[in-house]
């Protein structure tokens, strides 16, 4: 039986020592726990959060916190990383469809879930809202639920629903849910969305994340047919190509028809889009990313970023170096899935250069304490703004030309000779 609270700090008494806490991620952060689980930090001990990227986290970074909450970060935002890098929390490196198995199993336990949810519907069926990923396994297993119900999210339909009798304790209140809509793309951005394009055919089954390449990207394939969707996530990009019919999943082995994805982060016209959605799909991570189920759909092509690139092909997609920036997430669950795939392939692209300009992202040798994330036996084609870099089945002599000419021509030269010196490579 559901015991309904007037306040988020009573919600949380019931938390206690060494409780393990899975806190639902994305847009569905519940924020309005967030304070009050750091004071009830304060009054317990050794508390452990779990968790994917969190919305407006700051409170569970705060120094007070150290001797009494660690951070476990499965991926990590902008609130966790100085924690991360400096000792005070702790990076899993995980692919994301390997989470819920770890809760499942018990190898990770879970004493608490605290997750945002819709009212219940006329079945008692409350939904998990915009984002099912990793946190439809924490609610299967945790002994306790505590839900912050939320008249703003949307009800999504697939593997979302949890009956309100699971939930132990509950507090209402109205609040709009975090938003991330797309800004001005710059030219760079442009010029490697357009770049992507030029590699998607007709009837191609899409993966990609969110951010401005994949917006670009996007926004250049308005004379394309019978897209699909199969992602662990998508934001507003996608929504003009729904609406004009290039997006019509009519091609799709798995789920014909339908959109289908482990959460969304985007506008409010985006999560008007999900509500109550029978063409969208949210299902449990551990399916969306299986690359068993990714490769039955033909033509999976999955785009994805990097932080930097060696001129083997090894992708860096987590790291600067030896500090963590981010995470494994679903990269690799979708490019073997896009390998599989009959006539897939994978696509990973960045800029050619960071820090205005003054530093090539493909590079001879990955920065000291860089982590592969996707390792150079796997990928596909590299997609700068300066090109494109197809790497699959070639020579490593192969991979750093194409490499090489589609680096920054400020550093290409220089690329050239450190290949000939340390790669024994003669460009």
């Amino acid at each position: 039986m559901t015991v309904m609270v007037n306040s988020p700090e009573q919600a949380l008494s019931s938390i206690s020592n060494g409780d393990r806490i899975w806190v639902h991620s994305m847009a569905a952060t519940p924020t309005v726990f967030l304070k009050p689980l750091a004071e009830r930090a304060k009054q317990v001990s050794d508390l452990r959060v779990l968790q994917l990227h969190l919305e407006d986290a700051e409170p569970l970074a705060d120094p007070s916190l150290y001797k009494h909450l660690r951070n476990h970060c499965f991926f990590v935002g902008k609130s966790m990383r100085e924690l991360i890098n400096h000792g005070h929390a702790d990076y899993v490196p995980i692919f994301l469809s390997e989470i819920p198995k770890l809760l499942r199993s018990g190898q990770q336990p879970v004493d608490v879930a605290l997750i945002q949810v819709s009212p219940p519907d006329k079945h008692g069926n409350c939904s998990l809202g915009v984002s099912v990923e990793a946190t439809r396994a924490a609610c299967d297993v945790a002994a306790k639920i505590i839900a912050h119900i939320n008249p703003h999210m949307p009800r999504t339909l697939g593997d979302s629903f949890i009956p309100l009798d699971d939930i132990d304790v509950a507090y209402h209140q109205p609040l709009l849910l975090p938003e991330k809509t797309i800004g001005t793309l710059s030219p760079i951005h442009q010029k490697i969305g357009e770049n992507i394009a030029g590699l998607i055919e007709n009837g191609d089954c899409l993966q990609m994340g969110i951010g401005a390449i994949p917006d670009a990207a996007l926004g250049f394939m308005h004379n394309h047919q019978h897209l699909g969707i199969h992602t662990e996530m998508f934001s507003d990009g996608v929504l003009p190509l729904i609406e004009s019919g290039v997006i019509d999943n009519s091609r799709k082995k798995v789920h014909a028809g339908k959109v289908v994805t482990g959460f969304v982060l985007g506008s409010h016209g985006l999560y008007d889009f999900v509500d109550d959605n029978p063409e969208v799909a949210f299902l449990d991570i551990a399916y969306v990313n299986n690359p068993n189920v990714i490769r039955k759909n033909k033509q999976v092509v999955s785009i994805n970023s990097a932080i930097q690139i060696d001129m083997t092909g090894q992708v860096c997609a987590d790291s600067i170096g030896s500090n963590i920036y981010s995470g494994v997430g679903g990269q690799v669950d979708f490019v073997v899935g896009a390998q599989w795939s009959e006539r897939g392939r994978s696509i990973i692209a960045m800029p050619s250069t960071a820090a205005k300009g003054s530093v090539s992202r493909i590079v001879t040798a990955l920065t000291e304490g860089a982590g592969v994330v996707t390792t150079r036996a796997h990928v596909d084609h590299i997609v700068t703004e300066y090109g494109v870099a197809s790497l699959h089945g070639r020579s490593l002599k192969e991979r750093a030309k194409a490499l090489i000419d589609i680096a920054h021509p400020d550093f290409r030269e220089q690329l050239a000779q450190q290949a000939s010196e340390s790669l024994c490579l003669s460009i």
